[in-house]
């Protein structure tokens, strides 16, 4: 089966400007940019107020410190991350 020149002719020009027009097209990647709230390190810890009974104050102490490190170490870490991530990026261009 033989296409008519003319669907041949316009098959060779279509192919011709999708194949130019991904040449001249720039393409860029930009790194995405995080979010100012996930690059903000957990805020230090908060003074338990002053009391007569350390058994009032030593739970508190206990849950402050364990919630703190923890913020603290998943928040530093998703940012040496991010950061090592972005200038790896940076230097491929």
């Amino acid at each position: 089966m033989r296409l008519p020149a003319i669907l041949m002719i316009l098959l060779v020009l279509l192919f011709l400007m999708v194949a130019g027009g991904c040449s001249t097209v720039p393409v860029t990647v930009k790194f995405p940019d995080a979010p100012h709230y996930m690059l903000v390190s957990c805020p230090d810890l908060k003074l338990v107020p002053d009391t007569t009974k350390l058994s009032e104050v030593l739970p508190t102490i206990v849950d402050n410190y364990g919630q703190y490190y923890t913020c603290k170490d998943t928040v530093d870490n998703w940012i040496e991350w991010y950061t090592g991530q972005k200038k790896i990026f940076d230097n491929i261009k």
